[in-house]
């Protein structure tokens, strides 16, 4: 078993299922102490499915009040935080900009981006006592782009620069601050936003397609990443947006 992140405690948002239960899973494999935030309960009941003592909180990203009592909880419970990953988003809508409505506009930033704000107001002087990390999960569409799905684009495209910008800030502090790059992975998010797709037959196959190195993999190579960038074998690397992308955004390609 890999002990990388022996008795690091760490905030995970979104930790319920996808890349989020794949880093919870990785995390505790490498002996860390996994505390995941998360709306949907069911991250409670699959704890013990984890390799050390876990928590699970309930909580709504989008709200600040949840975010700080989440981490005063962790603090209380384990008194320090040596990382936090902003895990947690939502993708939907798929729709062009102009298609796209205040509410929903409001919500992907909330929850994609917002909650970095609430996660670090609360959460960065404790990690600058332990000299620790701060990932988010961004998306390769930050970087490149993607049609119809404009919204979501805006948020994973701040994260980069929040990325940087927090790296700059914070590096003072020795505390880093990345993001990890997936581009198609194979989690209940991706099918959701497949299903809204007028193509979604065809998709699947185009997916599997999009990235040199083979079928969309599952979450667990974003994960395997994230164990590294949260690790001390990673402690001169700040500011970085890792793509985990099998090659996708590599040159051109025409796929048949």
């Amino acid at each position: 078993m890999n002990q990388n992140l022996h008795q690091k405690v760490i905030l995970l948002t979104g930790g319920s299922d996808g890349i989020g239960w794949e880093c919870a899973k990785a995390y505790s494999n490498a002996g860390a102490i996994v505390c995941i935030a998360d709306k949907n309960p069911i991250a409670e009941q699959k704890l013990s499915e984890l390799a050390q003592p876990n928590t699970f909180i309930q909580c709504d990203v989008s709200q600040e009040t949840e975010v700080q009592a989440a981490i005063e909880l962790v603090i209380n419970k384990y008194n320090r935080l040596d990382a936090i990953h902003n895990n947690a988003a939502i993708a939907s809508p798929s729709k062009p900009l102009h298609q796209t409505s205040d509410s929903e506009w409001d919500l992907l930033m909330n929850i994609n981006l917002k909650s970095i704000l609430f996660t670090t107001r609360h959460g960065l002087s404790h990690l600058k006592t332990t000299k620790g990390s701060i990932l988010s999960t961004s998306s390769l569409v930050g970087s490149i782009g993607q049609e119809n799905h404009a919204a979501y684009v805006a948020t994973k495209g701040a994260v980069n620069a929040l990325t940087k910008a927090m790296a700059l800030d914070y590096a003072p502090f020795q505390v880093r601050v990345n993001a990890i790059s997936p581009a198609a992975i194979n989690t209940p998010t991706l099918q959701a936003w497949s299903n809204e797709q007028p193509n979604k037959t065809d998709l699947e196959q185009y997916l599997n397609k999009l990235q040199p190195l083979g079928n969309m993999p599952n979450g667990d190579v974003i994960a395997d990443a994230c164990v590294f960038l949260l690790s001390d074998a990673a402690r001169f690397i700040t500011g970085t947006i890792l793509p985990v992308s099998g090659g996708a955004e590599l040159g051109y390609r025409t796929i048949i």
